[in-house]
């Protein structure tokens, strides 16, 4: 019996971890990616906000918060809200970011009115950012920290991020930006992320020093435990008819549409990979269909996207591809906890006690 890699955690765990009297409240909040890593690293989750009602639904279930508000996020801005968020540590924020993602439409969708997910109102999403910075001003937090996708540092999306930090100072936070892998945080993923971590001028602190430097973990150490397949998870992870015209054409860490060139193909299927066993996984996407696995002409268990994701084993959701989703959807846990420490340490003097998962 191959023995739990240990990399591996529970929701129990959390319970466990000493808490350090940070609190927080993490808005765009998903499934919970973001608030678990804040909890691993000691804090307390006190709120949470999202406009979409599955997502509600699975953070309850998963996360148990005091306050949720399940509203656009200018709506804060006219609520009445508990007194405690006036006097939080950290605003949290990952405002849905696919109008500035490398595999979108970028440009051509910025200004747009888009559904994020069926059933939402919509939003033109390059604009949610600045609705959080103005949140950021309503309450006041001592810092704030916000995540984005490494596409808004590229091209003509820099103005965007120059209006960013302009509008951060302009109310009165001093921010950096920082660029960082989340394999480098211990996550079983290479998943490149943009932090803008901002204080509040008032605290006069020093620049944040904030360079994680985790080993490495692999698909397959990651996942070694849990290749035996479930009936339900072989019945859910079939190839498509694509993995079986290009998958054995295809390389470990390789994309399809390299094997479909080198057989003298028109290009396509190009989100479409197979993973290396023996290198953390690609950016894993709320698009379960687009990502192979290494050793097995199949797709992921939803297991195996928990584990690439660094979200707990035990995370509950209502069907195989919803439990994809959101590890696709949110931050991986054990990158914002290491985001957290940083800031916990340096900028809130509060020191963060690692246990061991």
């Amino acid at each position: 019996m191959v023995s739990k890699p240990e990399c591996a955690w529970n929701l129990a765990y959390l319970e466990k971890v000493p808490k350090n009297g940070v609190k927080v409240m993490s808005t765009f909040a998903c499934g919970g990616g973001s608030s678990m890593g804040y909890k691993r690293a000691g804090c307390e989750v006190v709120a949470a906000n999202d406009i979409d009602p599955e997502m509600a639904y699975h953070y309850k279930l998963n996360i148990n918060p005091k306050h949720y508000f399940l509203c656009p996020i200018r709506d804060l801005l006219t609520t009445d809200l508990p007194p405690e968020l006036y006097s939080l540590d950290i605003l949290d924020g990952s405002p849905p970011c696919s109008s500035f993602s490398m595999a979108g439409n970028r440009e051509k969708d910025w200004g747009k009115d888009k559904h994020f997910r069926e059933g939402q109102a919509k939003q033109v999403l390059d604009d949610l950012f600045f609705d959080y910075l103005d949140l950021v001003n309503h309450l006041r937090p001592k810092v704030s920290i916000a995540e984005n996708v490494k596409g808004m540092t590229i091209g003509a999306a820099k103005g965007y991020l120059k209006l960013i930090m302009a509008r951060y100072k302009e109310i009165g936070y001093k921010a950096q930006l920082f660029l960082i892998n989340s394999a480098d945080c211990g996550v079983p993923q290479r998943r490149e992320r943009v932090f803008f971590v901002a204080f509040r001028d008032d605290l006069a602190l020093q620049p944040l020093k904030l360079s994680p430097q985790q080993k490495w973990i692999s698909c397959k150490e990651a996942c070694a435990d849990i290749q035996e397949l479930t009936e339900d998870e072989k019945i859910n992870t079939k190839p498509t008819g694509v993995d079986n015209l290009w998958w054995d054409k295809t390389a470990q860490g390789e994309l399809y549409s390299k094997a479909i060139m080198r057989n003298g193909k028109q290009r396509s299927c190009f989100s479409c990979i197979r993973l290396h066993g023996d290198k953390p996984s690609n950016t894993v996407t709320s698009n379960a269909h687009t990502i192979a696995h290494w050793g097995e002409k199949r797709k992921l268990t939803t297991r195996e996207f928990y584990r690439l994701g660094s979200f707990p084993d035990d995370y509950k959701a209502k069907s195989y591809n919803i439990g994809r989703y959101m590890v696709g959807m949110s931050v991986p846990p054990k990158m914002t906890e290491q985001v957290a420490k940083a800031v916990c340490e340096q900028w809130l003097g509060v020191k963060s006690e690692t246990k061991k998962t």
